[in-house]
Formats: C-alpha cells, sequence, structure tokens
C-alpha cells in the first residue's frame, strides 16, 4: 500500500437491484470531496465479461467510456457527474477481467504449481485491483455490484471482508443499502426485508457501519430505532432515503441525515465545513420551473431502456438549466421512420424543437436516421449528432446532393459512395472487443468555426468510441453539400466535426460530448444546442 494511508468505503445493496447503489456511491463520494477530501469511486461488477463493450445497450443501458479508452458501466458517469472529476480504467472492474489476469499468470506459472483457487488467488487479485484504483486518494470508496445473496457476487464480498482485516477496521467502512416497502393495505413500512438482508451480509462476515434504506415516500424517524435493535448498526448511522424529484438531491438528502459526518468520524478524517454551494445552485436549478420549455426529439433505436442513452439525457437536461428553460426529451422511433410517408415524418419532426441522433451501431434504423438527418438539413431543424449522428448527416448530405448510393460499410460494404469507411488498422475486428477508437484524442477546430466559438477554444480533447470515420476522400465536397468539416484530429486527419452552412444550429461530433458534460458544467455543444432552440 502507498505511503498515505488510504480510507476505504464499501457499499453494499440488498433485498433488490436497482435500488440506487450507484448514486449512494457518487453522493457519498461528492460529500467527502465538500469537505475538502481527495475522492475516487470504483465499480466492481459481478458479470463475467471482461468489460462493458460487448453488453447488449437494451439490456444493460449506457456503455461509459473513461478517458484512457475504458468501456464501464454506467454508474461510472454517475461518479464522474457526481465528483466533476475524470476517472480511469481502474475504476472499473468486471469478474471477466480478474479472472482473466488470474488464469493468464496461472498459465505463465506465476502460482509455481499451487493450486489456483477462489480463495486466496481471486479475491487477492479483487484486492490488487481496488489498492490499484486507490492510491493517492483520501478516500476511495467501492461499489460491489448486484445484491447480496447473488452467487456470482460472492467472490467480492469474500474479497472486501477480508480487506477490512487486512487494512484494518479503522481504515475501511461498510455501507449497506436496503429497500424498505410501505404496505399501503396496513399503512406501514416494513422494516423485515432490510433486516433479512443485513443477516445474509453478517453471514458473509460483514457488519455494515451504516444502514441507507431506499423508500418511495419518506419513512418516519422512529423506524430507525426498529432497524438498529435487529440489525446492530446505530440509529445515528442509519439514513432514511426516500425517492427524489431529481438524483442531484441525493447528496443534499444524505448530507441532512448526518451520515457523511459519520462516516468523517469512524474513518478519523479531520475535515473542514462542506462546500455545498455550487451543488444546491444545481438542485435549485433541476427543481426550477421555468417558463419556457423547449422540446428536443431523440432520434434512436434503443426504446426498451432509457438508461441506454443516461449520459445524453442528462446531458441535456444540464444544457437546459444552464439556459434558463425547462426541456420536454421525447423518443423517436428510428425504425419507424424508415417505413414512414415524407408527410409522417414532417409530422414527427415539426412537433420538436430540435433532433439529437445520438450513438449506435449496426443498421437497424440507420433509414430512419438518415432520413430524420436530412429533413434537418433542408428544413433548418437544429441538429446535434453524437458520433453516429455524424455519420448519418454526412450519408443525409452527400445523398440529397448526387450521390444516392452514399453510406457507411457498417451497413453496406459494397458502397460505390462510402463517405463513412473503416480505418485500415480496424478492418477485421468488427465484433472484437476493446478495438475501437476509444478514448481522448485531440481536435483542432477552424478559426471562426460555430465549434471555436462554442468551446472558446480551437483546440480541445474528446472521448470516442467507435470504428468507422468519416474519411478525408470526400470533405472537398462537404460544403457543396451544405456542411463543413470544421473540426479535425490533428495527428491522422480525420474529421473531428462537422457544421451545418447557413443553418441555425447543425452540429455532429465523431466523438461523444456526453460523457464530459456535468450538472455545474454543461457541456458546450449541449449548451449551444439548447440555446438554438431557446432562441427559435
Amino acid at each position: 500500500m502507498s505511503e498515505k494511508q488510504t480510507k476505504f468505503v464499501f457499499v453494499t445493496g440488498g433485498v433488490l437491484s436497482g435500488l440506487g447503489k450507484g448514486i449512494t456511491a457518487a453522493s457519498i463520494g461528492n460529500l467527502l470531496k465538500a469537505r475538502g477530501l481527495s475522492v475516487n469511486l470504483q465499480k466492481c461488477d459481478p458479470y463475467l465479461n471482461v468489460d462493458a463493450g460487448l453488453l447488449n445497450p437494451r439490456e444493460h443501458g449506457e456503455c461509459f467510456v473513461t478517458k484512457d479508452g475504458a468501456e464501464t458501466d454506467l454508474d461510472l458517469g454517475h461518479y464522474e457527474r457526481f465528483l466533476d472529476q475524470e476517472l480511469t480504467r481502474e475504476s472499473s472492474l468486471m469478474s471477466g477481467r480478474v479472472l482473466l489476469g488470474v488464469i493468464e499468470a496461472e498459465r505463465n506459472g506465476k502460482y509455481e504449481g499451487n493450486t489456483v483457487q477462489i480463495i486466496p488467488h481471486v479475491t487477492r487479485a479483487i484486492q490488487e485491483h481496488i489498492i490499484a484504483a486507490s492510491e493517492g486518494f483520501d478516500v476511495h470508496i467501492v461499489e460491489i455490484g448486484g445484491t447480496v445473496g447473488d452467487y456470482e457476487s460472492l467472490s467480492f464480498l469474500e474479497a472486501i471482508r477480508e480487506f477490512g482485516m487486512r487494512v484494518g477496521r479503522g481504515n475501511c467502512l461498510f455501507v449497506h443499502v436496503v429497500y424498505m416497502p410501505y404496505l399501503g393495505a396496513s399503512h406501514e413500512f416494513k422494516s423485515k426485508p432490510a433486516q433479512n438482508s443485513v443477516r445474509d451480509l453478517r453471514g458473509l462476515g460483514i457488519a455494515p457501519d451504516i444502514l441507507v434504506c431506499r423508500s418511495e415516500t419518506q419513512a418516519p424517524e422512529g423506524i430507525k430505532e426498529k432497524l438498529s435493535l435487529f440489525t446492530g448498526v446505530q440509529p445515528e448511522s442509519i439514513a432514511l432515503l426516500p425517492n427524489a424529484e431529481t438524483i442531484y438531491q441525493v447528496p443534499l438528502t444524505l448530507e441532512d441525515t448526518g451520515i457523511a459526518d459519520v462516516i468523517c468520524r469512524q474513518l478519523s478524517f479531520d475535515v473542514t465545513k462542506p462546500d455545498l454551494r455550487d451543488w444546491r445552485a444545481v438542485v435549485d436549478q433541476a427543481l426550477a420551473k421555468p417558463e419556457r420549455t423547449v422540446k428536443v426529439g431523440v432520434v434512436a433505436k434503443y426504446l426498451d431502456n432509457a438508461d441506454t442513452y443516461m449520459s445524453v439525457f442528462e446531458a441535456i437536461r444540464a444544457a437546459a438549466w444552464a439556459n434558463g428553460v425547462g426541456v420536454d426529451i421525447s423518443w423517436i422511433d428510428a425504425p419507424k421512420l424508415e417505413a414512414a410517408t415524407d408527410d409522417e415524418v414532417a409530422a414527427t419532426l415539426q412537433a420538436v424543437d430540435g433532433i439529437v441522433v445520438p450513438g449506435g451501431f449496426g443498421s437497424r434504423g440507420v433509414e430512419g436516421k438518415i432520413r430524420a438527418a436530412q429533413y434537418a438539413l433542408t428544413h433548418k431543424l437544429p441538429y446535434l449528432g453524437l458520433c453516429y449522428g455524424l455519420h448519418m448527416m454526412v450519408i443525409a448530405a452527400a445523398r440529397l446532393h448526387g450521390h444516392e448510393d452514399a453510406n457507411t460499410t457498417e451497413v453496406n460494404p459494397a458502397t460505390t459512395t462510402p463517405v463513412i469507411d473503416t480505418m485500415e488498422g480496424q478492418k477485421g475486428k468488427e465484433n472484437t472487443g476493446g478495438t475501437m477508437r476509444l478514448g481522448d484524442y485531440a481536435c483542432h477546430f477552424a478559426a471562426g468555426s460555430l465549434a471555436a466559438k462554442l468551446y472558446g477554444t480551437q483546440d480541445i480533447v474528446e472521448r470516442h468510441r467507435h470504428r468507422y470515420e468519416a474519411m478525408g476522400t470526400y470533405v472537398d465536397e462537404y460544403e457543396s453539400w451544405g456542411i463543413t468539416a470544421s473540426g479535425m484530429n490533428p495527428d491522422n486527419g480525420l474529421v473531428e466535426v462537422i457544421e451545418g452552412v447557413d443553418h441555425p444550429f447543425l452540429m455532429a461530433s465523431q466523438y461523444h460530448p456526453e460523457f464530459k458534460s456535468r450538472p455545474n458544467h454543461p457541456h458546450p455543444m449541449f449548451q449551444g444546442f439548447i440555446a438554438a432552440l431557446k432562441s427559435k
């Protein structure tokens, strides 16, 4: 371990999934950082995948990308937004990555012929990953995915039990998030599920120091005494956490419970009074009721799960708050646009003030997105394209100006006009994980461009996640198509940003700006997009 003694907070969950362990962990990090501590967060996920790159977004939600190119669970997006800092691949750990490392070590003879087992080899490997992510921070917060009782989570739970012994209980604290239902028939909150979950956790050798009880509505303070009696957690270490109007309220709600002070006392942190002024301003903006509301249509194909576009939605909302307007975000089903008549497409798009075309993969819904892009270009509807959204606009513009066969080779490898193509080094890797252009890459904006104006600079760095590129072959034709390449990668000459010519707002990026948006620092591209809608 490092000379600087890092303290550890482990967040586990029980009763059922989806309780908000990630938001709870992020909120604790927010409150500790507000007290002057340096904080890092890490998600330990029991899936046997190596990373989140090949997980279906319709089932698992957004794949978030860190600055160093790790494809991660969407909780890392919450972590970054709540901490307002960039994380790295060390903040995401899946079982597959751990097991792959152990197997590779065994194949390389590093265990010197010893029998390789879950305990101690896998659990020790997990601990080493946790230590690596914690280096240099005052406090490292680790969320354990899944719920207590899941078989796949057992190795992580055993690892953190051992970890508490390894670093000493004075340097380690356990937070358990549970659910407390309300029964309308008897008009009472029931604590038995929470009690049973704590008992299960204790059965695994972990005694929680803090209990966070989630509920649909505010539970009475008196129930803390009952919970304390049956769980062994002190009443002052129990936080009652009802549903909030916005997730950004959660740190303030936890602050009011005094839990952050309990954590600091138990971990012997000498801290300053928390400075939450900026965060309170964010919540005030989020809860405000503006007189004006703008309507944003998200032209997408993964409609089963709102979490698929989590960072996009949060970036839109943050930009709306900063512009002093409300925002009504609606789904526009890209596959349905494919089969729609021109009048139906027009009616759908006329119902919104502007459209966002987010990232995606594959051919389903592509023609619908292209039709939306063509409408936005010809009818001067504000348009924000994110990664695949850039591809769709380039294809749309090319088709409108004589290249009827224009396409991406991802959809039509035989197209005679491959305005979007694969870089040479990416060919043959289409179904493999971790091989795309991932993470931070530089971009240089043309002087006087809209992008340079919005960013306030000509040189930026943004995060990428894609395999296909707007190659330079057709860039000289862009202006005749009604678009222009205003941002280029200075190292490889690839197109990074396009803008509309004589258009109220048309901007699309090869990168994913949503990953760097924050509730207290909205991203410039989203800011500009919402400002354009506001001025309509």
